[in-house]
């Protein structure tokens, strides 16, 4: 029995291999994620007596380039979730915590020891689920990015033309993620704009302006619009520096907008050629991107042995915690697994309780909670876990039914 630990970071790798007894068969060494390095560490590996097990941890994608190299080679690979091996062999009282990439690599190996028999192999996932993971996070942090350049043209705008976003309720449009009060602020950036000019002259501008663009004109709007206008009161000149302040906010934001919905665009399109996808997209609440997301996130459900893996995973399981006589009648979620599918799982529960679907048992459970007098996050999450149980339910029986038709 050899077993190896191997603590990843950015570039290179700490290894240290053990055997039974606490034998060091060699002590923690640096080993650069270079082919020719890699391929050393290959023939090391091979060369020693016995079955030999390498164990990592899960380091975002630093691990992937060396445990798919070590698999392809012919060693067993088990890629290891952190928070199995955090407070692992931490058992003394007089040895203070050391945390070096050293110790790591020695305390992976003897985890392996441990764990033998119960390692996990590493199976990496397909490449349009790696791709699809990385565009979602893209994603998400493009999504970051326009709520702070939106919140800074929104700020801007109240010195030139106070509260104008409130004027459009159009929704984002997705064919190129464009929002109508943005275009507007880009050709009328400052109230005087429209305020300077009669009516009939405005509204001659504004239908010019809705063709140009393709946004619905109505002259009800129009003279909103203006009578709005007229009743603001900046507090920067109608110059065109102020101008060039907005016209370069807005620039910014519209190609963070276009950049959103292309990702989507191509998310829905990965997402398509996953053989749950339509499943997923059956469910209530559920639409091309959460559903992409939703299925980036989760990555193929067949690697969770039953539905509480599924809901462990995504941080949302309440554990029991009772001693003696001492029992809690509420518990917090644990929030040990993935933030980016809880915040999805969120966002499809906002989806669910604001159309409020009477014949969606997800709601009817979330309703049922709500009327028993839970807090929202806790009925929000109870609907959430049982969201989860059916997915692996509907997702695992498709994928069955189609492993037996092939």
């Amino acid at each position: 029995m050899n077993a190896v630990g191997i603590d990843v970071s950015k570039g290179k790798s700490m290894v240290a291999i053990l055997r039974p007894a606490g034998e060091v068969i060699a002590s923690p060494f640096e080993v650069a994620h270079r082919p020719k390095e890699l391929s050393e560490l290959v023939t090391l590996l091979k060369s020693l007596d016995g079955e030999t097990k390498v164990v990592m941890e899960y380091t975002g994608n630093y691990y992937l380039p060396i445990a798919l190299f070590l698999r392809n080679n012919g060693l067993f690979v088990s890629v290891v979730n952190p928070i199995l091996v955090k407070d692992y062999g931490s058992k003394s009282l007089t040895v203070r915590k050391v945390k070096t990439d050293k110790k790591d690599s020695l305390k992976l190996a003897s985890f392996a020891l441990d764990r033998w028999t119960n390692l996990p192999a590493f199976s990496a996932a397909s490449d349009a689920r790696i791709l699809l993971k990385s565009y979602n996070r893209q994603y998400q942090q493009y999504i970051k990015l326009k709520v702070m350049l939106k919140n800074n043209l929104v700020s801007l705008l109240d010195m030139t033309f106070p509260n104008v976003n409130s004027l459009f309720s159009t929704p984002m449009r997705k064919s190129d993620g464009h929002e109508k009060w943005i275009d507007f602020v880009l050709k009328y950036p400052h109230s005087e704009c429209i305020s300077a000019k009669s009516f009939s002259a405005f509204s001659k501008s504004y239908l010019s302006w809705c063709r140009r663009y393709g946004y619905h004109f109505s002259e009800t709007k129009a003279r909103s619009v203006y009578d709005f206008a007229c009743n603001c009161s900046p507090s920067l000149p109608n110059t065109a520096s102020s101008a060039r302040l907005i016209s370069n906010a807005i620039s910014q934001l519209i190609a963070i907008c276009e950049t959103i919905s292309s990702l989507a665009k191509e998310m829905d399109s990965l997402a398509a050629t996953l053989p749950e996808y339509p499943v997923v997209m059956s469910f209530f609440g559920v639409g091309p991107v959460l559903g992409s997301q939703l299925i980036a996130e989760i990555g193929d459900v067949s690697r969770f042995p039953n539905k509480k893996a599924l809901i462990g995973f995504a941080g949302i399981d309440a554990s029991p915690f009772q001693s003696g006589s001492f029992d809690p009648l509420f518990r917090s979620i644990s929030k040990r697994g993935s933030p980016s599918l809880r915040k999805t799982l969120f966002q499809i529960m906002s989806v669910i309780l604001q159309n409020a679907p009477q014949d969606d048992p997800v709601f009817l459970f979330m309703d049922k909670k709500r009327s028993e007098g839970k807090h929202f996050y806790v009925y929000m999450m109870a609907a959430a876990n049982k969201f989860l149980r059916i997915y692996y339910a509907c997702v695992t029986e498709h994928l069955n039914a189609l492993n037996f038709a092939a």
